[in-house]
């Protein structure tokens, strides 16, 4: 049976790399019977999403005054904690 830890690590995981068929198997079975794992799927998802959206809103929102160097930095930065997940 898997442990919440390991099944914490494959979530994140999932994010970056697609599962192998079968720590999919195992980590689906985990969630089913645990809640915690599965609230901490949907957070980690929820973040992604919310991540995704201050990257458009900075890229499109001409309401945002920051210098143009300023927005670049910070969708950089963004993008580059995306990738190291």
């Amino acid at each position: 049976m898997m442990t919440c830890k390991q099944a914490s690590k494959l979530i994140s995981q999932s994010l970056d790399r697609p599962l192998s068929w079968s720590e999919l198997m195992q980590l689906k079975l985990h969630l089913m019977i645990c809640d915690a794992c599965s609230r901490f799927k949907k957070q980690l998802n929820l973040l992604r999403v919310a991540m995704q959206n201050i990257r458009t809103n900075m890229e499109n929102n001409s309401a945002i005054t920051l210098p143009l160097a300023a927005k670049a930095r910070i969708i950089e930065q963004i993008e580059s904690d995306q990738e190291s997940q």
